[in-house]
């Protein structure tokens, strides 16, 4: 039966969701507009270690964001000195770690978003007395609507489902970093299995319904597209 502590896990898995979508939404917009729109020398190291959390082992992947947070290191110690203690185990450093697995998903759908654009688009606005900063928010972010939208939805999704690299940056620790991923291996492990049915249905059904909505815009976008080049 689901109780108050039954339901927290999922409540902190929605939470660290949003958080870590809308940081990303913001951090990764810069590079995602370099590797769509400009080209140059190191330009395929810099997409190879942008997206390479996507690839690793997630035990590898947290054992690194570990050693980045732990306060003996230098990373971890200036964390530390700000925070006023460790970011481990803690949700601040859950966020983080999430935001590292996560980024990936947005840097990638948000760059071909940003590929996509055409330049003569911008150069006109630019010859129409546009500043860069007027460009992008006039003519570039209302055309990458529906790509930050789909970037949205995968990064929420796929935060939704961490595992490996929550749990060893955050723990288990009720109330505060023990999510609903965590929670359905913990009830399996109790065999209680009605419990962990019901977070994982939930999870599942969250995942399908970001996954349709953005499949669905996109059929949605690519039918305007067409409809464009059949009056053109």
């Amino acid at each position: 039966m689901f109780t108050l502590e039954n339901i927290t896990p999922f409540l902190t898995s929605l939470k660290l969701g949003g958080i870590t979508t809308v940081i990303l939404l913001v951090v990764t917009m810069p590079p995602a507009w370099v590797l769509g729109r400009k080209n140059f020398l190191l330009k395929p190291l810099a997409e190879t270690l942008l997206t390479l959390p996507m690839i690793l082992p997630p035990t590898v992947l947290g054992f690194y964001i570990v050693l980045f947070l732990s306060p003996q290191y230098a990373s971890g110690a200036f964390f530390q000195k700000i925070a006023g203690s460790s970011l481990l185990f803690t949700f601040p450093g859950l966020v983080i770690a999430s935001c590292i697995a996560s980024a990936p998903f947005m840097i990638l759908a948000l760059k071909d978003g940003f590929s996509q654009i055409d330049t003569s688009l911008i150069e006109a606005s630019y010859t129409l007395g546009k500043s860069p900063m007027q460009t992008m928010k006039q003519l570039v972010m209302p055309l990458m609507r529906p790509y930050i939208f789909t970037a949205s939805m995968t990064t929420f999704a796929h935060t939704m489902g961490l595992f490996g690299v929550v749990l060893m940056v955050g723990g288990n620790i009720p109330g505060v970093t023990r999510v609903a991923s965590i929670a359905v291996y913990e009830k399996v492990e109790e065999l209680d299995y009605l419990t962990a049915h019901g977070y994982s249905v939930m999870l599942m059904g969250i995942s399908v319904l970001l996954m349709l909505s953005a499949n669905i815009w996109k059929q949605r976008l690519a039918e305007r597209r067409h409809d464009d080049k059949s009056i053109l």
